[in-house]
């Protein structure tokens, strides 16, 4: 990787770390406008919140990203979605809780996550990487992950947030 950027296996002491990034994204997010993502209040600040990242890491494999040294990103691959998902018909790697630190937005941290997510996918003889995502603020995350090689399938609704299913094809 370049710039210093390692990605190395997380596990249940990095839950700091995570929230930690995660709340550095509710900030950047808010600070653009956009609030219906993933609200105003930080994850750390809600305790279901806080229980809920605790759970998909215990469920998957978390991933931290990391720029000379200081955290810059994360995501947790799991088996599954999360519970408002259908399950696939097939086996997969589910991408979840993927963010970038403020301070690094624009160092390719996201990319660099979506690049060893289709790696681990690859390595584990799987073929599906899914990936969901907020499907409001003009589709802009969506329009992300297509350029990231994933195609839009379902969408899906939780109250009146509105979310878009992606996969991608590894081989």
């Amino acid at each position: 990787m370049n710039n210093g950027m390692k990605i190395r296996k997380g596990g249940a002491e990095d839950l700091p770390v995570i929230l930690a990034v995660l709340d550095s994204a509710v900030v950047w997010l808010n600070g653009k406008g956009i609030t219906a993502q993933w609200g105003t209040e930080s994850f750390s600040g809600r305790p279901k919140a806080v229980e809920q990242v605790r759970r998909t890491m215990g469920e998957g494999d978390p991933w931290i990203v990391e720029i000379d040294g200081v955290p810059a990103g994360t995501m947790t691959l799991t088996p599954h979605p999360g519970q408002y998902i259908a399950l696939a018909d097939e086996p997969e790697v589910y991408v979840r809780l993927l963010a970038t630190d403020a301070r690094f937005h624009g160092h390719g941290v996201g990319a660099a996550l979506l690049a060893h997510a289709a790696e681990e996918t690859r390595r584990r003889g799987v073929s599906l990487l899914r990936v969901d995502c907020f499907a409001g603020s003009e589709g802009r995350l969506v329009a992300y992950y297509e350029g990231q090689g994933f195609t839009p399938t379902d969408t899906f609704l939780v109250g009146e947030w509105a979310g878009q299913v992606l996969e991608r094809r590894v081989r």
